[in-house]
């Protein structure tokens, strides 16, 4: 069989060559006749082949629950299958009729004299057929077979339709042959009708009569003389004129090289190899000359939304789809006593109305087939570009009109049968390159012919379009289940009735049941309009209306049922009423049933129902008038003659003036409100009615409208009313969306990724938000975790962070106080990738019809943009659409973001003026798609330039449109799309022209391949055994200093000199890798992912995970290396037996561990992160030891390291690049194990840090990387400071400084000079120098701020504080703090908050009036994340947060909570350093002491003994003598000087 299977047109074809690919020659070359109806008979052969088995096939693929899923691999399979037949049918000179279901027919056209000889032709086609074809194994263990019937004699075609469509059919007595022999055929097995065999040359064929149904079974052919076939094939070529002969010529495949997208079929004959090419010249139909007439012509037998795709240039590929459609299929039997002649006229007949009515109701008459016993038409709604929202309600209509129409018009008709079905089908193109047609496939379409003969003579639908037509039950009758072949669960049938006039006035209802748990979130303004409306009829005594407008889904019935409940508290009656579209053809209806409810009899039994009425109107309305409501209310009173000699006019005012009565007599007891729901469906009479009413009776009524609906002439006057207020209802804010989605899923937070999943999906929409949620919770894909639940650190993993990750976020909503209630978060299961979660079935349909509501361009722009993503830029889509010009793609862009349904993106997302991505100039060695098909071996050379300037950056403006458009791609031609975007985006994957790119990871792609290249570059991903296209990437893309760079370093240099900087120091292009992650890295993931290149999708998590560390985003790095765990699969229990599921360098798992690790440490995971660091230095070729012997033995080596490697010349970074990225990783990790060690103030953690800052320094000087080197002495030199050894610390760096006046002007090197000033502001903190520390800060800020590095911009800036503080610059606090929040509040960064609201309490405690928060707030925040992971971790914050809270409570002498937060500080510092927060919270402490001292009354501690200053001062003793050292040393200069009435109190 073949490989390629694709139907991909070649896209230089003329407009005339599609579309006569499309139809069979018989139509193509169809002379011009007076008359289209005419009939018209021909001699010919035809081939009937069935597929068998592919029904219960389909049958499997309904019972499974992954529905779009076994559809595209059903639609694969059929079209595979087909197409092979096809083209073979199409080398045998066959004319392809039609492709009907799993049915394929054939014809021959022939003189006759000539039907011998090609019966004998059709006879060798078919036996090939089933000798190469017969059976095709599936995976899912159902074979399918052909059954082929053969057929010979006069053929007779007409054409049925009008001027706009028109439709081919072929029919008389052979026809029927054809049909019964398939019929009579067995699997594998092929049968001639007894016209054909008395035709045939019956010597030559090896037969079985099938005596009793005079039918012939073909076993094979006698040829005895090999050559006779061939003379015979040849033979018949001259009878066949259409034939191309250059599609069966000889020729040698190596002297004549098959062309670009063809194909060869080799067929043996004798001794001679027949070589057929499969492309467009097996039809010569296909070359035919531009013929305007003709294309005219041939247009009318093609679908309009095919037409339109055609007209815009869409490739064939790009057509099919996968969607919900509702299929109607009519079969009218006639009596065989009718003449042909008349019958076609019949049809011709039917074909019109049935046309023209399922056009009206949005849908199309897709084709029409002869059957043996009648006619049938197959019509479907829903199609591309015809999706409406009530199609199975038209669905019904329409065919009850048809079954009627037929009934009582076509007088030959024996019998009407009309079968609905609706669901998920493949709609696209079936067939081959140059004859494939556009067809639906799926499980319904089965199910659909199965109830013709299942429920003959009714008009049937299956449970799902009588479900989704939302009709009145009364207008179905329930069916008997019947047994029907191949199908094992066809579900509940009903008949539909047509819609009868309905017997029984509605009920009362809401379509929303208040929920008492949750208050209505976001509604504030539109109650208040409620409230206004009761107070205006309760003092102006006049009605007053309100009128709620907005989309589906915005809550309106939620609303409603809000004002419900309020109404009935105050005591008013209120009647509600939910409408539908059915009730707007009922006159009268809406206030018929409003009365009904407020006669109280809607509810009782029907006997009950006079005796309750006249109870009601006893009183009221007089009694011989009581007879004027029985056609009304379904009774039966009495004919008064006062009514008889009443008309119908008369009698409706008569009935209107008694409502009125009743009406206003009853307000008078009790205020009466009107609720309505979707009152767009009211009926005009009820909408005359309510106007007069609210005129002249105080009533209230509250109605819902949906904008899309016109409304009628009184809903428009009613509107125009000054006592009607209009309230447009708007779409839910950001935050209270995440409250409901917490409310749904009954937690109070949500993590990140599903926080953008709804937010993405949902645009403030509730309904959507409630469906999602729900969705999640069906498809169990959420974990939840109790959050009061304390996780064991020790025993923490990897695979279980994501409770713990969660844990430490802000809070959707707030938890409540009690304390016996439990409170959960959730996590999205490792396994799960969001991106790909597919819609819920109600709002694929939703978003589907907004689709369809765009032009065919439209529609190809938007399902192309949703292959990218969210987010895409234009040169990418034009990359996806093949011939748009830029001009054309402009335009439609426009049009779309007109109607809002794109968006370029705002400046809110700081996307840069200047291009952000340029890795340009870049030589590119790689070979095109096409020469890696055909293994041509010549390498393409490309120079390009790629750049995302911010006005070509769109995203989607209108919910589940994406999402929808990407599930319509059939999975082959999604793949093949993911794909295109990978190639396009990977040369991108780099960091942006600012930072002279490379790769995220240094040195990524040389450090896992080999350095061997003849052009100087390297392969990234290339692994041999994976056979992946995207890995065979080179460039050359190097993160190199820049030489140019060296003039600021300069400056900055004379600046710290000087101590005066000056500003815009900083001269380069500021850092966009943001919009690299965003655009680039994380969509270059998903298309990795989608097409299954998980080697690559590796790689690029990679990359992700460390952009967004290195962009202080650390929950999106978790994300990326969960995503990047998943793909290698569950870790093994013993590690001889690790295998990943995907192969990766020993490189690649040591960067995965180090991310990890530093992940982990930002998550407060301080055990795992030492576990994941030692790991990866282990992978890298150097171990750090266990023991403290090992320390000490590591620790002797490395310094002798130092003294011998002074006299080994530096590596050459060029030379060795790999060892430069193994280097990188190795400092990287050391850094990381001296910042975990130096948490703990254990001695022996102290050695550790030591070793591993000596490591680092070594590793640093070995890579020969001036920064690294920077960085190593700033690391050594914090080190130092910790542990108060003054001289080491000065000295460090003073190297440090020595080291960076050589550093390149590489953002790497402005990195590690932006550490050096903030390690320097420090130093001059801790030494009391607060002027320059202040002009330090700056000037390292504004370093930061260039580099867009938010954390190390956040620990400047609280040093800043400190030195203002200490200034007892309040102002320059503010200032300092208002900064720090908007760096920290959009990222939920809780340890920067921590450390935020530690410097707001010292504001409050002594800033003298100084305020920046609340101290409520400040509480608020300590009380929910004290028990949060991150801040267990961080002792010394939460030493200075505790002890601050403590003096506050002293200050209020509120001395039980003084003793909480003291405790909790007492317990946190011995576990602190003399880091800048460790030295600020052991000064809080001892302050917390000496006031403790002053003002603490004795006996105040409920819990611990009361203290005296005996006891006091013994504990100060009892601290370790080398931590009060350490303070003694750096505050001395600090605390003595600026500080001393501060230790007084308050």
């Amino acid at each position: 069989m073949a490989t390629d299977k694709g139907v991909a047109v070649p896209p230089l074809w003329p407009v005339e060559a599609r579309l006569a690919a499309l139809l069979p020659d018989l139509l193509v070359f169809r002379k011009p006749r007076g008359s289209e109806h005419e009939l018209a008979t021909a001699q010919g052969v035809l081939l009937g082949v069935h597929v068998t088995g592919f029904t219960a096939l389909m049958d499997r693929f309904s019972l499974s629950c992954k529905s779009e899923h076994d559809m595209d691999t059903l639609a694969h399979i059929f079209s595979y299958y087909i197409s092979d037949i096809v083209e073979h049918v199409l080398c045998f000179g066959g004319d392809i009729l039609n492709i009907t279901g799993n049915v394929l027919l054939a014809l021959w056209t022939v003189e006759q004299n000539q039907l011998s000889d090609i019966i004998t032709l059709v006879a060798k086609c078919s036996l090939e057929i089933q000798e190469k074809f017969g059976i095709y194994h599936t995976r899912e263990g159902q074979d399918l077979q052909l059954k082929i019937g053969l057929s010979a004699g006069r053929i007779s075609q007409v054409i049925v339709g009008d001027e706009q469509r028109q439709y081919l059919l072929v029919t008389g007595r052979d026809v029927d042959g054809v049909q019964l022999a398939q019929r009579l055929a067995q699997a594998n097995e092929i049968v001639l009708s007894w016209n054909c065999w008395k035709l045939c040359e019956q010597y030559m064929f090896e037969v079985e009569i099938m005596r009793e149904d005079e039918a012939v079974k073909l076993r094979d052919m006698r040829i005895i003389d090999p050559f006779d076939f061939d003379e015979h094939f040849y033979k018949c070529l001259d009878n066949l004129p259409r034939y191309r002969t250059s599609a069966g010529k000889l020729f040698c495949p190596l002297l004549y090289p098959c062309p670009k997208f063809q194909r060869l079929i080799f067929h043996m004959a004798g001794d001679i190899l027949f070589v057929f090419l499969l492309s467009d010249t097996l039809r010569t139909a296909l070359e035919l000359d531009p013929d305007s007439a003709l294309e005219q012509t041939l247009r009318k037998h093609i679908m309009k939304n095919l037409l339109k795709k055609i007209d815009e240039g869409q490739p064939v590929e790009y057509i099919s789809e996968f969607r919900t459609v509702t299929m109607v299929l009519v079969s009218l039997e006639f009596h065989k006593t009718a003449w042909m002649l008349h019958l076609c006229h019949l049809i011709q007949e039917a074909a019109l109305y049935i046309s023209t009515v399922i056009e009206k109701g949005g849908g199309q008459l897709s084709r029409i087939f002869m059957s043996e016993t009648g006619c049938m038409f197959l019509c479907v709604f829903g199609l591309p570009g015809d999706k409406k929202p009530d199609e199975c309600a038209h669905a019904l209509e329409s065919s009850f009109s048809i079954f009627s129409f037929c009934w009582e018009n076509l007088t030959e008709t024996k019998l009407v049968s009309i079968s609905i079905t609706s669901g998920p089908v493949f709609c696209g193109m079936v067939g081959a390159v140059a004859r494939h047609e556009y067809t639906v496939i799926g499980p319904k379409v089965s199910l659909v012919a199965r109830m013709i003969t299942a429920y003959p003579g009714l008009v049937s639908c299956d449970e799902v379009t009588y479900l989704r037509s939302m009709l009145p039950a009364y207008d179905f009758k329930k069916l008997p289940e019947k047994m029907m072949k191949n199908i094992s669960n066809p579900g509940k049938m009903y008949e539909y009735l047509g819609h009868r006039r309905c017997i029984m006035f509605g009920k009362r209802h809401l379509a929303r049941v208040r929920n008492k748990n949750h208050s209505l979130l976001d509604r504030e303004k539109e109650l208040e309009a409620f409230r206004m409306a009761q107070q205006g009829s309760l003092h102006q005594k006049k009605g007053q209306a309100v009128l709620y407008e907005g989309e589906k889904g915005y809550g309106k019935s939620q609303l409603l049922a809000e004002i419900n409940f309020l109404a009935q508290k105050e005591g008013h009656r209120v009647l509600p009423l939910k409408l539908k579209e059915a009730d707007s053809k009922q006159c009268f209806y809406a206030i018929q049933t409003l009365m009904a409810i407020f006669f109280e009899i809607d509810m009782c039994p029907a006997y009950y129902r006079q005796e309750r009425l006249h109870k009601q109107l006893h009183g009221m309305v007089e009694e011989p008038l009581h007879c004027l409501f029985n056609d009304l209310f379904f009774v039966k009173f009495p004919l008064s003659f006062k009514v008889s000699h009443m008309d119908d006019l008369t009698r409706q005012k008569k009935v209107k003036a008694c409502f009125f009565q009743v009406l206003q007599k009853a307000m008078r007891e009790t205020p009466l409100i009107f609720l309505i729901d979707e009152a767009q469906y009211m009926d005009a009479a009820s909408w005359e009615f309510l106007g007069t009413l609210l005129s002249s009776v105080p009533i209230i009524m509250v109605m819902t409208l949906t904008p899309t609906f016109t409304l009628c002439g009184w809903a428009q006057h009613f509107l125009q009313s000054p006592q009607a207020i209009f309230v447009p209802i708007s779409k839910l804010a950001t935050t209270s969306l995440l409250r409901m989605a917490c409310w749904e899923l009954g937690v109070v937070s949500i993590p990140q990724e599903l926080q953008i999943y709804l937010l993405r999906r949902c645009f403030g929409n509730p309904l959507y938000c409630e469906v999602l949620c729900q969705d999640l919770l069906s498809k169990n894909i959420l974990l939840f975790h109790d959050l009061q639940k304390e996780e064991d650190e020790e025993n923490s993993k990897w695979e279980t962070l994501s409770a713990n990750a969660m844990k430490s976020t802000m809070y959707s909503i707030s938890p409540a106080s009690s304390e016996d209630q439990e409170l959960y978060v959730c996590t999205v299961k490792d396994d799960v990738n969001l991106d790909t979660v597919l819609l819920p079935p109600l709002l694929k349909e939703i978003a589907v019809n907004q689709l369809d509501q765009l032009s065919p361009g439209e529609q190809l722009l938007v399902k192309c943009a949703a292959v990218i993503g969210h987010s895409f830029h234009i040169d990418l889509l034009q990359h996806l659409l093949p011939g748009w010009g830029k001009n054309k793609l402009l335009q439609v862009l426009r049009a779309l973001v007109d109607i809002n349904v794109l968006r370029w993106c705002s400046k809110s997302q700081d996307l840069p003026a200047e291009p952000i991505l340029m890795p340009s100039s870049i030589e590119i060695i790689e070979q095109t798609k096409e020469e890696r098909k055909s293994d041509a071996g010549c390498p393409l050379r490309l120079q390009e330039e790629l750049s995302l300037p911010q006005t070509e950056v769109l995203e989607f403006g209108v919910p589940l449109l994406q999402e929808a458009a990407w599930e319509l791609w059939p999975k082959a031609q999604q793949t093949a799309l993911h794909l295109e975007c990978a190639w396009f985006l990977r040369d991108l994957a780099c960091r942006c022209g600012s930072c002279h790119g490379g790769d995220f990871v240094p040195f990524h792609r040389f450090a896992i391949c080999s350095t061997k290249s003849s052009s100087g570059t390297s392969r990234f991903c290339s692994y041999k055994d994976t056979g992946s296209i995207l890995t065979q990437v080179i460039t050359d893309k190097l993160q190199l200093p820049s030489p140019q760079e060296e003039e600021f370093l300069d400056q900055v240099n004379r600046k710290l000199a000087q101590t005066s900087p000056e500003k815009d120091m900083l001269t380069t292009k500021p850092c966009h890798c943001k919009e690299v992650l965003k655009l680039v890295l994380s969509p270059l993931t998903q298309h990795c992912l989608v097409i299954g290149e998980n080697t690559c999708a590796f790689y690029y998590l990679l990359e992700a995970a460390a952009a967004s560390l290195d962009l202080s985003d650390n929950y999106m790095a978790f994300l990326y290396l969960r995503k990047a765990s998943s793909l290698l699969g569950q870790p093994s229990a013993f590690s001889f037996f690790k295998k990943h599921k995907v192969k990766i360098s020993q490189f690649e798992e040591a960067t995965f561990c180090c991310l990890r690790s530093e992940v982990c440490f930002n998550m407060g995971q301080i055990t795992l992160a030492k576990k994941l660091a030692r790991q990866a230095l282990r992978l890298l070729k150097r171990n750090f030891p266990w023991t403290w012997f090992g320390v000490i033995f590591q620790t002797f080596l490395e310094k002798c390291w130092r003294s011998c490697s002074l006299s080994q010349p530096p590596d050459n970074r060029s030379e060795n690049k790999k060892k430069l990225a193994i280097l990188q990783q190795q400092v990287q990790c050391l850094s990381l194990l001296w910042q975990l060690y130096n948490l703990e103030a254990t001695a022996s953690s102290r050695r550790f840090a030591y070793l591993a800052t000596l490591m680092q320094e070594n590793s640093a000087k070995e890579s020969a990387s001036e920064a690294q080197v920077v960085s190593a002495y700033v690391a050594l030199s914090q080190f130092s400071q910790n542990m108060g050894d003054k001289e080491k610390w000065l000295h460090c760096e003073q190297m440090a400084i020595q080291k960076n006046s050589l550093c390149w002007f590489s953002r790497e090197g402005l990195l590690a000079t932006a550490q050096l000033m903030q390690a320097l502001a420090y130093t001059k903190l801790c030494l009391g120098h607060l002027d320059f520390s202040i002009r330090l800060g700056f000037q390292a800020r504004e370093i930061c701020r260039h580099l867009k590095k938010p954390a190390l911009e956040n620990l400047v800036l609280s040093v800043l504080f400190r030195s203002a503080f200490l200034k007892k610059k309040f102002d320059l606090c503010v200032h300092v703090l208002e900064s720090q929040w908007a760096l920290i509040a959009q990222g939920h960064d809780v340890l920067g908050l921590a450390c935020f609201y530690s410097a707001c309490l010292d504001l409050l405690l002594y800033g003298k009036g100084w305020l920046c928060r609340p101290f409520g707030e400040c509480l608020h925040f300590i009380q929910h994340y004290e028990h949060s992971c991150i801040l267990n971790s961080q002792s010394n914050v939460m030493l200075g947060v505790h002890s601050s809270l403590a003096m506050w409570f002293a200050q209020d002498s509120q001395w039980k909570l003084f003793e909480h937060h003291f405790s909790k500080a007492r317990q946190l510092v011995k576990r602190t350093n003399a880091s800048l927060f460790g030295s600020h919270g052991f000064v809080r402490f001892l302050e917390c002491h000496v006031l403790m001292l002053q003002k603490m009354p004795e006996g105040v501690f409920a819990h611990t003994p009361s203290e005296t200053s005996h006891q006091t001062l013994k504990d100060l003793s009892e601290w370790p003598m080398s931590r009060r050292i350490k303070m003694k040393k750096k505050f001395k200069n600090v605390y003595v000087k600026t500080n001393k009435n501060h230790l007084k109190g308050p």
